[in-house]
C-alpha cells in the first residue's frame, strides 16, 4: 500500500502519483475510500485521515545491529501464522527462534522506480520516482507482488528480510484486472538460504488471517493479525473489475501492498492489496484470494504470459419480480437473470439475443438475484463461475427463449471495451495535424485530463460513451481533438477541446489509425473533419500539412505521430 494517497469519492486507488478510481464499494457510503496497497512513495507524515491520532504497528523484527534480549525457558512467543510457540527449558538461541516463522524469510520489500506517461501530453513522459512496496517467494525462482506495485516501471529491485543487498529483479507478468504481477531474480545468490511460500485453501469466516509486509512507520518487518470477516465478490480498484476478494480486520497500511496473507498453520491464503478508509470503517482491508492468485500463476504456465480473466459479455436484469417472471414464460421452479445487452465483439453475441433468461452456467443454477452456491450457507454472484474459466476455454450456457430451453456451448474471451480501463503499460497513441492533437479515449486519459475525481468533472458525452457503450468491432476506438497547438493556419478552433470525431472527409471514423491512414493518403483540397455537436473543421490541405512541421518545430515535439501508427 503506498505512502501517497489519492482519495475521492467511491473507491480510491491510494499510492503511487497517478489518480485512479472505481465505483463506490456496495458497503460503503458515498464518501467512503477504497484504496489500493500500493508502493510507498518517498516518507511522508504518518498519521491518519480527519486528523485522528496516528496508530503504527509493531515490527516484527528488530533492528539487526540491536537483537533483543533472547526467549526465557518456558516463555510463550508469537508467531507470524498465529498462535503461540512456547520455548522449552534450556537454553535457546537465536536461530531456532527464527525457525519458529520460517514464511516470514520469504517476504520481501520491493523497490520500484516508475516512469509514467503523460496522456494530456502524449509525445513525453512524467517525471520518474520511486516507491516501495512488498512481495513474497514462491516456487519456481518466482516472486508476486501487486500490479500496481510496479505498473509503467523502468527499474524493479527486491531486498531481502535481514539482508542489506538490492537485487535487480525481472518482471515477468502484470495481470492489470487481479492486480497481481510475477518477478523473477537472475542472481543465484538471491535464493539461497529462502524456501517459498506454500498455499493454503480458501479460508472460512472468522479464520484468523496474519498479514506480514512492509508499511509505512518503520524499514523493517511488520505482522498485523486479525481474522476474515467477509466473502463476496469485490470491486478491484486497480483493475477496475470483479473478482472474488476477502475482506480482514487486520490493519493493512501504506507499503503492504503485494505481502501475503498467511493462515494459522502458516500457509498463503491471499495477498493484500486494498483497504477501506472511511471515518466510520476502522481496519477494514481487501485481500486477493488464492483461487484469483492460482488461476493467475496458472493463466501464465500454460501461455507464457497473462491472457486475462473472461467475462461474460452480457448486460443482465434480476428477475425477481414475479410479473417479469410471468411474462418472460417462466415456469414456477425455474430460475435465472434476463439479459439486457450483449457485447457485440463477444462470442456470445453469436448464440444469446436480448430477453433471453439464463437458467444456468456449467450446470449450475442461477438465481434470481444473479448468485449461485457457495460453500455452505452463503452464496456468491455467478461471474465468480465465469472468472474461474480460462480465456479460450468453453462453457455450457442454458438459457429459456420464447418459453423453451436451450444450452449453448460458449468460448469465453476478454472483451475489448470502446473505452479502455488499461493501457498494459504502453504509451499512449497521438496524431498532430495542423496544430490538431487526436488521441484515443482511456479511462488513464480521462484521468489525466480531469483528475481523481473524472467521473464527475467529465464532459456528460464522454462519461455516457465510457459506462454505456459497447464496441461495434474489436478495433474501435473513441477518438478526440485533445487539443488545439495554437497557430496561424487553426484561426478560431482554439477553443475546442476534447471533442469526439465523427468521420473525417464523410468517411466515418473507425480508430484513431484508421483516421492517421485517411488523412495520409488524402488527395482532397480540403481536410474536414465532422465532430459532435455539429461542429465543422475544414482545412486546407496542403497548407496544414505543410505547417504541421513548423508547428511540431514550435512547440518542440519530435513527431506527429506515435510510433505505432507510423505507416
Amino acid at each position: 500500500m503506498d505512502d501517497a494517497s489519492s482519495t475521492s469519492k467511491g473507491k480510491r486507488k491510494r499510492g503511487r502519483k497517478h489518480k485512479a478510481a472505481a465505483g463506490n464499494h456496495a458497503s460503503a457510503s458515498p464518501d467512503a475510500t477504497v484504496t489500493a496497497a500500493s508502493d510507498n512513495p518517498a516518507p511522508a507524515a504518518a498519521g491518519r485521515r480527519g486528523g485522528k491520532s496516528r496508530r503504527h504497528e509493531a515490527p516484527a523484527d528488530a533492528d539487526a545491529s540491536r537483537p533483543p534480549s533472547p526467549p526465557r525457558r518456558g516463555e510463550t512467543k508469537p508467531v507470524a501464522n498465529g498462535g503461540d510457540a512456547v520455548v522449552e527449558a534450556g537454553p535457546v538461541g537465536w536461530d531456532e527462534v527464527a525457525r519458529v516463522v520460517p514464511s516470514m524469510d520469504a517476504v520481501v520489500k520491493v523497490f520500484c522506480v516508475h516512469t509514467e506517461p503523460n496522456f494530456s501530453l502524449p509525445w513525453q513522459r512524467k517525471r520518474q520516482y520511486s516507491s516501495s512496496s512488498s512481495g513474497f517467494i514462491i516456487g519456481g525462482r518466482r516472486v508476486l507482488t501487486n500490479a500496481h506495485s510496479v505498473e509503467h516501471y523502468t527499474q524493479v529491485k527486491l531486498k531481502k528480510r535481514g539482508s542489506d543487498t538490492k537485487y535487480l529483479a525481472t518482471v515477468l507478468a502484470i495481470g492489470t484486472e487481479c492486480d497481481i504481477a510475477l518477478l523473477t531474480v537472475d542472481d543465484d545468490e538471491f535464493w539461497e538460504g529462502v524456501s517459498p511460500v506454500e498455499f493454503g485453501s480458501l479460508p472460512a469466516l472468522q479464520d484468523a488471517v496474519t498479514v506480514v509486509g512492509y508499511p509505512i512507520g518503520g524499514d523493517t518487518i511488520s505482522v498485523t493479525s486479525g481474522v476474515v470477516s467477509r466473502i463476496e465478490i469485490l470491486s478491484y480498484v486497480h483493475g477496475s473489475t470483479e473478482l472474488l476478494g476477502l475482506q480482514i480486520d487486520a490493519a493493512i497500511n501504506s507499503g503492504n501492498s503485494g505481502g501475503p496473507a498467511f493462515n494459522d498453520r502458516g500457509k498463503c491464503v491471499g495477498i493484500a492489496f486494498q483497504s477501506l478508509k472511511h471515518e466510520d470503517a476502522e481496519n477494514i482491508g481487501y485481500v486477493i484470494p488464492t483461487p484469483v492468485i492460482m488461476h493467475f500463476i496458472q493463466d501464465y504456465e500454460k501461455s507464457g504470459e497473462y491472457t486475462g480473466f473472461p467475462i461474460l459479455g452480457v448486460e443482465w436484469q434480476k428477475m425477481e419480480n414475479p410479473d417479469l417472471r410471468k411474462a418472460m414464460g417462466m415456469k414456477p421452479d425455474q430460475k435465472g437473470v434476463r439479459v439486457r445487452r450483449v457485447e457485440p465483439t463477444a462470442p456470445e453475441s453469436g448464440c444469446l439475443q436480448p430477453s433471453d433468461i439464463i437458467l444456468s452456467f456449467d450446470g449450475i443454477d442461477i438465481a434470481n438475484d444473479g448468485t449461485v452456491p457457495f460453500r455452505h450457507g452463503e452464496r456468491i454472484g455467478f461471474s465468480y463461475l465465469v472468472s474461474q474459466k480460462y480465456t479460450g476455454e468453453k462453457a455450457l450456457v442454458k438459457v429459456l427463449r420464447n418459453s423453451k430451453v436451450h444450452e449453448f456451448k460458449i468460448k469465453l474471451a476478454t472483451h475489448k471495451r470502446l473505452v479502455a480501463a488499461h493501457v498494459k503499460g504502453r504509451p499512449p497513441s497521438y496524431y498532430i495535424v495542423a496544430g490538431f492533437v487526436f488521441a484515443a479515449v482511456s479511462v488513464p486519459y480521462l484521468r489525466s485530463e480531469y483528475g481523481k475525481d473524472y467521473e464527475y468533472d467529465a464532459p456528460v458525452k464522454l462519461l455516457v460513451k465510457h459506462l454505456h457503450a459497447m464496441a461495434q468491432t474489436p478495433d474501435e476506438q473513441l477518438v478526440v481533438v485533445s487539443q488545439v497547438l495554437v497557430a496561424d493556419i487553426n484561426i478560431g478552433y482554439e477553443e475546442i477541446v476534447n471533442t469526439q470525431v465523427l468521420s473525417f472527409n464523410g468517411q466515418p471514423v473507425k480508430n484513431l489509425k484508421n483516421l492517421v491512414t485517411m488523412v495520409e493518403n488524402c488527395k482532397d483540397e480540403f481536410l474536414k473533419f465532422d465532430l459532435e455537436y455539429d461542429q465543422i473543421v475544414v482545412l486546407e490541405t496542403k497548407t496544414a500539412k505543410a505547417a504541421t512541421q513548423d508547428i511540431l518545430t514550435t512547440h518542440c515535439i519530435p513527431s506527429a505521430m506515435s510510433d505505432d501508427l507510423k505507416t
